[in-house]
């Protein structure tokens, strides 16, 4: 097989990015292979022997590890094997300044595979307000112990074209690609066109405090809340987001603002009560 013709390997394909891969790759016309724990294509980054099916083939691959998932010291080499010459993995912007241990060695490890590379580094999702926040926000009260500062909060769909633009091209081999939306935002500034579309009245409380009570409502040790804490006090001290512009850079044309995104959001749903 060709380059043009090997199926694309979209690990972490059934999530909010991964899922947005594929379906651009699929509007491209790049045949491509979504493997997961719950997809066709059986894959578990715990069980090796799931690896080779998946890898059979593929020339190219986009990673997104699960939260708190390290990548293993073996795959990498494993696909290799299998012929895999091109790696785009999924980052974080904050994965230095909130010392997120498992993408800081996920990124070393891909620089140094030997494949050309890609690391798209994004922001806050959009979309983490009907995934992760969802729940608070239906409830009333958000907690994000980052105070008034503003966020790069960028659309997942324009994350995904990021990933197949450097999927499908060499432009971007080398690169890290630090993604924000057009506009950065505080928290109260998202919320608010949240209310302006969906009507719900929603409290954030950005103090340590009231992140610390929140997460020991939920049980999470203590230990783990203060380290939380002290990582997103680093990420606060930074500042205000300033818009990166690569989206537009890439993509050559403008990110999705926030207020859009939460338009279409409550058109289709995202919080209504169940």
């Amino acid at each position: 097989m060709t380059h043009t013709t090997a199926p694309i390997l979209v690990l972490g394909g059934t999530g909010t990015v991964g899922s947005r891969v594929a379906a651009g790759l699929r509007a491209a016309g790049r045949a491509h292979r979504v493997a997961a724990r719950r997809a066709e294509v059986r894959f578990d980054w715990s069980l090796p022997g799931t690896w080779p099916a998946a890898l059979d083939g593929a020339r190219t691959m986009f990673v997104l590890l699960p939260d708190q998932t390290a990548l293993p010291d073996d795959f990498l080499r494993t696909a290799r094997r299998h012929g895999v010459e091109k790696v785009v993995l999924h980052s974080d912007r904050a994965v230095d300044v909130m010392n997120v241990t498992s993408l800081q060695a996920a990124e070393a490890q891909v620089r140094a595979s030997g494949c050309a590379w890609t690391i798209v580094r994004s922001d806050w999702f959009d979309q983490d307000f009907e995934t992760f926040f969802r729940q608070p926000v239906l409830d009333g009260r958000l907690c994000v112990p980052v105070g008034s500062v503003r966020q790069g909060f960028v659309d997942a769909g324009d994350i995904a074209a990021v990933c197949v633009e450097a999927l499908l091209g060499e432009d971007f081999a080398g690169r890290i690609l630090p993604l924000t939306g057009p506009v950065a935002l505080s928290f109260r500034e998202a919320l608010d066109h949240l209310q302006r579309v969906t009507g719900l009245r929603v409290e954030f409380d950005g103090t340590p405090d009231g992140y610390r009570a929140a997460l020991r409502g939920d049980g999470v040790p203590e230990e783990a809340v203060e380290t939380l804490i002290a990582n997103f006090a680093a990420a606060a001290a930074q500042g205000d987001t300033r818009p990166t512009g690569v989206v537009e850079e890439v993509l050559g044309r403008p990110g999705k603002d926030f207020g859009a995104y939460a338009e279409e959001a409550a058109a289709r749903g995202a919080w209504r009560q169940t």
